[in-house]
């Protein structure tokens, strides 16, 4: 997959996306296939936003599994820095070496030390002593997948130097010259929205908006990865996770993940159906906050009758 043509010719059509997607257990709907069907073809990144637990991580491990490429990851947090993202030196073995060195020029005469003060300087950011941080691995071993992670908790200065990167496929380390990227990454960028991005970054991308799937799409989900819970059972959480959501009343609604996470913590205790004991004793799967589980627990004969 790494020859001249890029990545360009990975998917013929968004439906052959689906089905690589499908394979890997990871259901996307059309509008999903289809913005990653062009961000292939185009050489563009996708910038997914959603609620957390609605996929967006999950479609580009979905991806690098699908297309077994090596899938590289940044995670963004506040105050990271091109540093973090791009690379760093190894000090305690620049350090390490420079000793070696002084150690063995002692028996040497001061001439020939002085002589090779400049190699010795040179030696210190060779190569070997770099440390390639995500974005630098990406541009050096693509063909692959770049997952930018939650790209809103990192600031403008960072977003502004990702936007550079995005733009040309390569970065200037100074000690070493130009790393470019001869088949630029797959890249997906996800945000939680925590805070708008600049629209500069966002014209670079390919946008798509993930929602919480419907009922049908959710069932099929949790079917096609946790094949092992009863059809039942997987009905009645489901349902259940539908109407948390719609009641508007949860800080921190569940996402697919925790409806995942819920059914197999069901299956796992035995449990053949959901009953208002056994989903007491397990909501912490599925809710994350105290105030949640407390206002849900009060009112599971209810939803569990409606």
């Amino acid at each position: 997959m790494g020859d001249a043509r890029g990545m360009d010719h990975v998917f013929d059509t968004a439906a052959d996306v689906t089905t690589a997607l499908g394979r890997t257990g990871y259901l996307a709907d059309e509008a999903l296939a289809t913005v990653t069907f062009l961000a292939t073809r185009l050489n563009r990144p996708i910038l997914l936003e959603g609620e957390p637990g609605t996929g967006k991580t999950a479609l580009a491990e979905a991806l690098a599994q699908a297309l077994d490429l090596k899938l590289i990851r940044l995670q963004c947090y506040e105050g990271i820095d091109a540093t973090q993202a791009l690379y760093d030196w190894d000090f305690p073995r620049q350090i390490l070496h420079l000793r070696t060195v002084e150690a063995i020029s002692r028996d040497e005469d001061h001439d020939s030390h002085a002589l090779n003060t400049a190699a010795l300087e040179a030696e210190l950011f060779d190569e070997r002593f770099l440390l390639a941080r995500p974005v630098l691995q990406a541009l050096r071993e693509a063909p692959c997948v770049l997952l930018i992670d939650e790209i809103d908790r990192a600031d403008d200065e960072f977003e502004a130097f990702l936007l550079e990167v995005l733009s040309t496929w390569q970065v200037t380390i100074p000690e070493l010259g130009t790393v470019g990227a001869a088949t630029p990454p797959i890249v997906v960028l996800t945000s939680n929205r925590t805070r708008e991005l600049h629209d500069a970054l966002k014209r670079r991308c390919l946008y798509h908006w993930i929602d919480h799937p419907g009922l049908a799409r959710e069932l099929e989900i949790v079917r096609t990865r946790l094949p092992e819970v009863s059809a039942a059972l997987a009905e009645q959480v489901v349902t259940l996770v539908q109407r948390l959501r719609g009641s508007g009343e949860l800080i921190k609604p569940p996402g697919v993940a925790e409806t995942l996470d819920w059914a197999r913590a069901l299956e796992t205790v035995g449990a053949t159906r959901l009953d208002p004991e056994v989903a007491a004793a397990t909501l912490g799967a599925a809710l994350k906050y105290r105030e949640d589980s407390e206002r849900i627990r009060a009112s599971l004969d209810k939803l569990l009758t409606v």
